[in-house]
């Protein structure tokens, strides 16, 4: 038997694709089915084109040019359901011992024998965080669902990403008075087309706030201090929104052994071939690939990870 650590869409098409060579598998997901995608925005849009997020040759038939997180939940669903996959909701792997062919898998709720493990957890579900005083305040937020809770608020927002520009736009469009704090000089240039012209010209008319080449300095309770070219700044303040990106699950990997480069990318080690890591039989799949280089893979080009690894599966096991 393989197991696949999350049931996001990489998880998902590498148990599509060992079904179809008629290996057992059963996948494991901590949270939800394709949890990092049930914790986008609610109203977000994808930047890809619904084809390029097909999984198993199902087809996705979005109502809009680009598809919305709604329509991508019930996609994966309908995969999920389509061909029956084993998949185990709401565990989280602990440990893996033992060697390539014989491993035991320890979860919180169950222990389980496998030949191979296929590590496909995606970097959504850890946040950077920024280590700054007041960061653990309950108004401080990593992960934004909808902007009806910030209305007539003043909000600040941080990071000038796809993320932080969505965030930013939904919240002035909601009547909360939002302030950006940016890292660097600009917006962006790898912001959606059609929303980059949109925030920059709500900077420049004033409606949305700016600070440039900025950071937060200390998050108090009804304040935050910023950190600017010009100096220390002072703003009211009721919610961050810290939109400062995410990272691998580096615990789980250490605690599985899957060595790491040492570089500022923090990639886990693997074949290019096979996706096979340093510890045979265990293999890393999707965009927990690109360890901090979370631009490199996403959906639409880390597919192919699922064709990979069930193939060199299957000719290892014969």
């Amino acid at each position: 038997m393989v197991i696949i650590i999350g049931a996001g869409p990489i998880g998902l098409a590498t148990g599509i694709q060992l079904k179809r060579k008629g290996i057992p598998f059963k996948i494991i997901e901590r949270g939800c089915l394709v949890n990092s995608l049930f914790h986008y925005p609610t109203n977000m849009t994808f930047f890809s084109t619904s084809d390029r997020l097909e999984i198993g040759d199902i087809p996705f038939i979005s109502h809009g040019s680009k598809p919305t997180r709604s329509e991508a939940l019930e996609y994966y669903r309908r995969a999920a359901e389509h061909y029956q996959l084993p998949i185990n909701l709401y565990e989280s792997v602990l440990g893996i011992d033992g060697i390539d062919g014989n491993f035991t898998v320890t979860t919180d709720k169950e222990t389980y024998i496998a030949q191979k493990v296929v590590v496909a957890s995606g970097f959504y579900g850890t946040a950077n965080k920024m280590n700054v005083p007041g960061e653990d305040l309950p108004k401080v937020k990593h992960y934004y669902d909808e902007p009806h809770p910030y209305a007539w608020q003043n909000v600040l927002v941080i990071g000038a990403g796809n993320s932080g520009v969505d965030v930013a736009l939904e919240c002035f469009r909601s009547n909360a008075k939002v302030t950006m704090a940016i890292k660097y000089g600009e917006i962006k240039k790898s912001v959606k087309y059609w929303v980059k012209p949109d925030i920059e010209n709500r900077i420049k008319f004033g409606d949305v706030a700016a600070y440039f080449n900025s950071e937060v300095k200390e998050i108090r309770e009804k304040e935050v201090v910023l950190a600017t070219p010009e100096g220390e700044v002072t703003i009211e303040n009721d919610f961050v929104l810290a939109m400062t990106g995410y990272h691998p699950n580096y615990d789980l990997m250490n605690t599985l052994g899957i060595e790491l480069t040492d570089d500022e990318k923090c990639m886990p080690i693997h074949k290019e071939d096979t996706l096979e890591t340093n510890r045979n039989g265990i293999y890393v799949a999707g965009v927990v690939c690109g360890g901090m280089d979370t631009s490199k893979l996403f959906i639409e080009n880390s597919r192919v990870h699922a064709d990979q690894i069930a193939e060199h599966i299957a000719k290892s096991l014969k």
